[in-house]
């Protein structure tokens, strides 16, 4: 008998959500802070460093380029091997690269450290939601994978509420100070991953949150004195020798293709707002940086809860209505941002971003659970976001480049929210879980 199981289910607490807490905080970190972060320091950095929108986009597109590059290796090292010291290794890569960026002195050198950066960010957020769905069954799969994608959103919070005054105290080489002072903390959260972190709940003795427990019949499931929830029959995971063969049950399936094309579709249109948000705020609508930063918070604490919202919406509708309604509430978003050139617009724009802004991520690591199993959602999801990658990858190169021939991010917007009902449509045809 495990011993350590029956402490856990006396005491009611699940170390699912230990994990999962940490889940916040490591999206937090590779998310959070290492690509949301260059949002508000973008302005200043981009005067400092005398570059176009052109190129200023180019810094983003080569963070994502990063990202989409270790996306799918991080999610294989992790199926294969450890998610955990995948997990910790890149976050220790993503803070010694933010400190690097700190230092930059120009476009190349920027460009560098930014994409090293998302290397890191790629081989750390892939793996740890898809370790977070491994800790729950698939009944509350969307609602877990919601949840840790609020560590995005605990980034605009601080980021907006600590950069701009960063930025006043330490005058034209605030930007500076803001790197530093990001990158430290992604270097905390990597040693603490370390130490914390566990790969699957095996480990431990304990079945997955909502899983009825192995053992006599009216056991309960050790998840706060939760009910259990039937789980459906698994397999025993296959060693890690034949591991490469059975991959291709991702690279086969019709619905892990159909859910890549809305990802792009979400990669494109979403970094776009994002990653320029601030600039046009302050550079059309004549906000100071401190009035963007309210803005950026505002998102931030609206899309706290958005992922488990939409997730749990997923879980009870499926993940195809659930990944139409966001992405239509975003094109939306992103069309009034544009039009409505006024406060009342920005705040509507920003209200409508952040009520769903990290939705469709969680609910893509949730139906790759659905669709593949735990074992091999790390590879799913990473493959998934390879292709999101190219679509983060292209829209800040993109729009950049419309912006510098119209002389307004209006357009591009407008192309994010044509982008996002795409992706709205085709949801509406995803297969059934196969």
């Amino acid at each position: 008998m495990n011993h350590g199981a029956s402490d856990n289910r006396r005491a009611g607490f699940h170390y699912g959500w230990v994990v999962l807490m940490l889940g916040v905080v490591v999206v937090f970190a590779s998310l959070g802070l290492a690509r949301f972060g260059y949002t508000l320091v973008l302005p200043p950095m981009q005067k400092a460093l005398s570059l176009n929108d052109t190129e200023a986009g180019a810094l983003a597109t080569g963070n994502l380029f990063g990202y989409l590059c270790l996306a799918l290796i991080g999610g294989g090292l992790a199926a294969r091997f450890s998610p955990r010291r995948v997990i910790a290794v890149a976050l220790v890569v993503v803070g010694a690269m933010m400190l690097l960026t700190s230092t930059a002195r120009g476009f190349v050198e920027a460009l560098t450290w930014r994409t090293l950066t998302g290397m890191g960010s790629g081989a750390s957020n892939v793996p740890v939601m898809a370790l977070v769905a491994a800790w729950f069954a698939r009944s509350r799969r969307g609602l877990a994978a919601g949840i840790a994608v609020s560590g995005s959103s605990v980034g605009l919070i601080l980021t907006g509420a600590f950069i701009p005054p960063l930025l006043g105290i330490a005058g034209g080489d605030g930007w500076r100070a803001c790197w530093v002072a990001m990158g430290m903390a992604a270097l905390a959260v990597g040693i603490f991953a370390w130490f914390f972190l566990r790969d699957r709940p095996g480990e431990m003795g304990l079945d997955p949150i909502g899983a009825a427990p192995e053992g006599p019949a009216g056991a309960r499931n050790p998840s706060f004195g939760a009910a259990p929830v039937p789980a459906a029959p698994t397999t025993p995971a296959p060693p890690a020798s034949g591991l490469l063969p059975s991959w291709s049950r991702v690279y086969r399936s019709r619905a892990v293709w159909h859910l890549a094309l809305v990802y792009i579709t979400f990669g494109f249109s979403y970094i776009i707002f994002a990653t320029f948000f601030a600039r046009y705020l302050q550079g059309e609508l004549g906000y100071t940086k401190e009035r963007a930063g309210g803005l950026w918070q505002l998102v931030g604490w609206l899309s706290i809860f958005c992922g488990a919202i939409w997730g749990w919406v997923s879980d009870v509708l499926g993940r195809k209505h659930g990944l139409a309604l966001v992405s239509f509430v975003q094109a939306t978003a992103y069309a009034l941002f544009a039009l409505w050139r006024s406060d009342a617009g920005a705040i509507a724009a920003a209200t409508l971003f952040g009520l769903t802004a990290w939705s469709i991520p969680a609910i893509m690591a949730a139906a790759c659970g659905d669709q593949v199993g735990p074992r091999l959602a790390p590879a799913a999801l990473g493959f998934l976001t390879l292709f999101m990658g190219i679509g983060q990858a292209l829209g800040p190169f993109v729009a950049g480049r419309i912006a510098d021939a119209a002389g307004s991010f209006s357009p591009a917007l407008l192309l994010a929210c044509g982008v996002a009902a795409l992706g709205g449509t085709a949801s509406l045809f995803l297969p059934r879980a196969e």
